[in-house]
C-alpha cells in the first residue's frame, strides 16, 4: 500500500460509524450504524446514543478493519471527532480512541465535525478542493463559509436559532413523519404542491443589502412556528390528512429558497462561483436541484453521495489525514468538547 492508513471514528450524535482510508480518497473499509431508537420519541434523546455507542463501537471499529482487510497495528494513526455534538457520546468515540492508541503507540488526531464534513466530498471528487464557498447544513449547524485554502476558512453567516436539520426534524413531526426529519419531509413533498401554502423565507427581504446584520445570517425559528401555526388551523378545520404532502412540500421550498439565497448573496460577496455543499441536508435533492440551477453556466457545484453526507468516519479519516499532515496531534489530555471551535475559521470582515 502507498500512503498513510487512518482509520477514522465518529460518535457524535445517533450514527456511530468507523472508516479505513488509504492516501485521501481510496476508502478500504467503512460501516455506519445507525440508532433507530430514537425514532421512537421523534429525536435523538442524549444518554440513549451514548449508551448505544459504547455497546456497538468495538463491533463497528473491527467491521471496518476487517472490511478493509487490516488489522488495527497496521493502522498509522487514528482520527476521531471531539466535538461539537452530543457530550456522552463524543465521549465514547474519544476514549476508544485513546486507548487504542495509547495501546499500540499510536497518533490521534481529534477532529472538528463540521470540518469533517468539509472534507468529505473531496474524498469522491478530488475537484472539491478549496476555494469555494460552503453551506454547511445539519441538524445542529447551519454555516457559511468561504474557504480559501483547506485549514482557512473565513465566516460568512450562520444561523441564529435553529439549524436547518433541526427545523426538518421539527416539522416532520409536526406533521407525524418519523425520525430523522429531512428524508421523511423530502419523499412526502413530492406527491405535494409547494405553492400551496405560503410560508416566510426567514431573513430573506429583497431590500438586504451586504453589510447588513442579516445579510447571510440565518433564522428557522419562524417559519417553524408558521408551520406550527397552519397544521392547528388545519387540525382545527379537519384538514391536515388532506394537505399533509401540501405542507411538507411548501415547507421544504421555503427552507431551499433560504438555504438557496443566502448561499447566493455569499456567492455575490465572494466573487467564487464554487460551492460545496455539507452536511446531512446537503443530501436533500430538491436543494440539490435548485443551487445547481441557480449557480447556472459557470458555476460548480460539488456535494457527497447521500452516504457520506451523513455523519461518517471516511469524513473524520480525510480530515484527521489533512491534520496530521500538519502534525496536530493530540497529548493523552484529549477530550471532547460539546462546543468547539472551528479550527482555522475566522470572522468576515465588516
Amino acid at each position: 500500500m502507498s500512503g498513510r492508513l487512518v482509520l477514522g471514528i465518529e460518535t457524535s450524535c445517533d450514527e456511530t460509524s468507523a472508516a479505513v482510508l488509504l492516501g485521501e480518497e481510496e476508502i478500504l473499509g467503512h460501516v455506519i450504524l445507525s440508532q433507530d431508537v430514537h425514532r421512537l420519541y421523534g429525536g435523538v434523546v442524549p444518554e440513549l446514543a451514548a449508551r448505544a455507542h459504547l455497546g456497538v463501537i468495538g463491533d463497528v471499529v473491527s467491521g471496518a478493519l476487517a472490511e478493509a482487510g487490516v488489522t488495527l497495528a497496521e493502522v498509522d494513526a487514528i482520527g476521531v471527532t471531539a466535538g461539537p455534538g452530543l457530550i456522552g457520546a463524543l465521549l465514547v468515540g474519544v476514549a476508544w480512541a485513546k486507548g487504542a492508541a495509547f495501546a499500540l503507540g499510536l497518533p490521534v488526531v481529534p477532529v472538528h465535525h463540521m470540518e469533517a464534513h468539509l472534507f468529505a466530498p473531496a474524498v469522491e471528487d478530488p475537484r472539491a478542493a478549496p476555494p469555494f464557498v460552503a453551506l454547511l447544513v445539519s441538524g445542529g449547524h447551519t454555516l457559511l463559509v468561504h474557504a480559501t485554502e483547506w485549514g482557512r476558512y473565513r465566516l460568512l453567516g450562520e444561523t441564529r436559532d435553529d439549524a436547518a436539520g433541526e427545523a426538518f426534524d421539527k416539522v416532520a413531526r409536526l406533521l407525524g413523519l418519523p425520525y430523522p426529519g429531512g428524508p421523511a419531509i423530502e419523499a412526502l413533498a413530492r406527491e405535494g404542491d409547494g405553492s400551496r401554502h405560503a410560508f416566510p423565507r426567514p431573513m430573506l427581504r429583497g431590500n438586504a443589502a451586504p453589510g447588513d446584520a442579516d445579510y447571510l445570517d440565518f433564522s428557522f425559528s419562524g417559519l417553524k412556528t408558521a408551520v406550527a401555526g397552519e397544521v392547528r388551523a388545519l387540525a382545527e378545520a379537519g384538514r391536515l390528512e388532506a394537505e399533509r404532502a401540501h405542507l411538507a412540500a411548501s415547507f421544504q421550498e421555503a427552507a431551499v429558497d433560504t438555504l438557496v439565497g443566502k448561499t447566493a448573496r455569499a456567492v455575490g460577496a465572494t466573487g467564487e462561483r464554487r460551492v460545496l455543499l455539507g452536511g446531512g441536508v446537503s443530501a436533500n435533492g430538491r436543494l440539490r436541484e435548485r443551487m445547481r440551477s441557480r449557480l447556472g453556466p459557470g458555476g460548480e457545484l460539488f456535494h457527497s453521495t447521500p452516504r457520506l453526507a451523513l455523519d461518517n468516519g471516511v469524513m473524520v479519516a480525510r480530515c484527521a489525514a489533512f491534520r496530521l499532515g500538519r502534525g496536530e496531534v493530540a497529548g493523552p489530555e484529549l477530550t471532547a468538547h460539546a462546543s468547539m471551535p472551528f479550527p482555522g475559521l475566522v470572522e468576515a470582515e465588516a
